[in-house]
């Protein structure tokens, strides 16, 4: 039978306890366990780095969730995509990413990969023949987010799809901006979905982690090997917080999606703000597509002002209710200043972001306090 999201986020690898009737999955606080004769493995596990009931139910309940066939949990999600590009690609290789992609990305292929022997070229994944053009021999992974951070780019997903096929690479899908709530990779043709489990997924604030999920088994089985010689896995703790956030994604996501909309049009209104990036503008450039492949459109808001980058890091300061911080996707509503905070890391490259740029994570709080203490921020 086919199950609706919030059920399947709610009850996929979460059956209560045979021994108690828990409804909860426990908390497997344990490193090793007993085994029934040499080689005699109870329901698989030996340790934990290889596998824990705590996580074997998050990663069950992220493969459902996704539509996928495998699902692995992380300590972090640069975790998550450092373990698909070793397991994708080897020294000699190339990728694919977006020329607005997440600042921890870049740093990534740039500062780690690359000295491995790994090259990548920044590409505006919303112009196809460019894509096209990037991709070559060696080319094994074309990298994609949509919408990206933190410009709110949107990226055909299908259509990627085709274009990194055609050239034998896999396609690659940061879902984390749109949560699969919203929107499901797999279904339009990505080979393997990455979370940062830390923000929409987990959804208050309190925990680290990552998730990768696959649309073969073969790949999945590729993933799981090296996520257990590498090592970065998720602790059991974790995954029972990250468990408990996915519970109530869907609810948080309409919340969050219908405050940032008013969040947006009082933006649209202020004279202080000369543009505003959200895809669910009609003038948005990735609107139609996103319309397409997206439920609604998220809680991310970006927006330029006038006054360049001392303007901008004024609002950031102003504001009491919106927190200034990193991470996003949290229950409650973040501001910050991309240039100098998230995205610090590509000063001086082609993905450096607008140095008037703000960047918001809109809350689920009362709708009414957020466009107050926005309004009083920009002044």
């Amino acid at each position: 039978m086919n199950q609706g999201f919030e059920t399947l986020a709610i009850h996929a690898g979460q059956e209560a306890d045979p021994h108690t009737g828990a409804v909860v999955p426990p908390i497997y606080a344990v490193s090793t366990y007993k085994q029934d004769g040499v080689g005699g493995l109870r329901a698989g596990y030996e340790y934990s780095r290889s596998a824990n009931p705590t996580r074997t139910a998050l990663e069950e309940a992220l493969a459902a969730v996704e539509g996928g066939v495998r699902g692995l949990a992380f300590a972090s999600g640069l975790a998550a995509e450092d373990t698909l590009l070793r397991t994708v690609c080897k020294p000699g290789d190339h990728v694919v990413i977006p020329d607005d992609a997440y600042g921890g990305t870049y740093r990534l292929f740039s500062r780690v990969l690359q000295e491995w022997g790994v090259s990548f070229d920044p590409v505006p994944l919303g112009d196809l023949d460019a894509v096209r053009a990037a991709v070559r021999p060696e080319t094994k992974a074309v990298w994609v987010e949509t919408p990206t951070n933190p410009l709110l780019n949107v990226a055909d997903i299908a259509a990627l799809a085709d274009v990194a096929h055609d050239g034998g690479a896999v396609l690659v899908v940061d879902n984390t901006f749109a949560s699969p709530y919203l929107q499901q990779p797999l279904s339009l043709g990505a080979d393997a979905v990455v979370h940062s489990t830390t923000k929409y997924v987990g959804g208050h604030s309190d925990v680290v982690g990552g998730a990768l999920v696959t649309r073969s088994a073969d790949l999945g089985e590729r993933l799981a090997y090296h996520q257990n010689a590498m090592g970065a896995v998720a602790g059991p703790f974790d995954s029972w917080l990250t468990l408990r956030g996915l519970k109530t994604l869907g609810v948080r996501m309409d919340r969050h999606c219908d405050n940032a909309e008013r969040v947006v049009d009082l933006l649209l209104s202020h004279p202080k703000v000369v543009q505003v990036l959200y895809p669910g503008l009609p003038e948005h450039p990735g609107h139609e597509v996103a319309a397409k492949q997206m439920r609604r459109f998220g809680g991310m808001v970006s927006f330029r002002v006038e006054g360049g980058e001392e303007a901008a890091v004024e609002i950031c300061n102003r504001a009491k209710l919106f927190t200034l911080g990193e991470s996003l996707g949290g229950v409650e509503s973040l501001i910050e200043h991309p240039g100098r905070m998230t995205h610090a890391s590509a000063a001086g490259s082609p993905l450096e972001v607008p140095a008037d740029l703000v960047r918001l994570s809109v809350g689920i709080e009362t709708v009414d306090d957020l466009l107050a203490d926005l309004s009083e921020a920009l002044g």
